[in-house]
């Protein structure tokens, strides 16, 4: 059987480190963010919003890509952030921030909502939930200097859009990991019970959840 699967979540909270774990576990390709440089970012950097929407539309055509590319894959495959992250949270962000327009958020909207009826679903999401403190402690640690000036409110609020976001999605399963709680990085016995809810979850169990005894708590 061939699946595809996301790993979601904010900035911080383990995505690629997971997708890296679990492709060398169960010998699934790995799909990372697109490498490609956004042409607007300079643009968008120095007036945001006159250029948000081109820069947004921009992600938005690399993220369909990955995805399809995740899709035709001919075994089993895993991604890093989904293009449904793009629009929900990111481009959401922006417009609540009064950096997209009126105007322009409703054609992404629209542009997005129109993809979306074409583009089939992967067979599982799996959202890293994660406390601010926790995002910040993880940034902290892998050190990257463009990252250092996000604040956390900023991570509060993509938060609340991710909250907002994952609880009416409903294109495919879920299954949500408590990572204030997992570190599937220094103990091999977080990451197996991962993987044991994942194949739980792929063999169509409903009520797939992480108990407090299971992860020590």
């Amino acid at each position: 059987m061939k699946y595809s699967l996301i790993v979601a979540g904010n900035i911080g909270v383990g995505k690629s480190t997971l997708v890296g774990l679990l492709s060398q576990r169960l010998g699934w390709q790995p799909f990372y963010e697109p490498e490609a440089e956004n042409p607007y970012l300079t643009d968008f950097y120095q007036d945001m919003r006159a250029w948000s929407f081109q820069s947004q539309v921009f992600f938005l055509s690399r993220r369909l890509r990955a995805h399809r590319l995740l899709l035709d894959h001919p075994t089993s495959a895993i991604q890093d952030r989904s293009v449904y992250e793009d629009a929900e949270i990111f481009a959401a962000n922006l417009y609540h921030q009064a950096l997209m327009s009126e105007r322009d958020y409703q054609t992404y909207g629209e542009l997005y909502q129109v993809l979306m009826e074409f583009l089939p679903p992967p067979n599982l999401v799996i959202y890293l939930r994660a406390s601010v403190s926790t995002l910040q402690a993880r940034i902290g640690q892998r050190g990257r200097a463009y990252e250092r000036s996000i604040s956390a409110e900023y991570l509060e609020r993509l938060n609340g859009l991710y909250e907002a976001w994952i609880s009416k999605f409903a294109l495919c399963p879920v299954l949500s990991v408590p990572a204030d709680n997992l570190n599937f990085v220094a103990q091999p016995a977080h990451l197996d019970l991962i993987v044991c809810k994942i194949q739980e979850k792929l063999t169509g169990k409903e009520e797939v959840i992480f108990l407090p005894e299971e992860i020590g708590q």
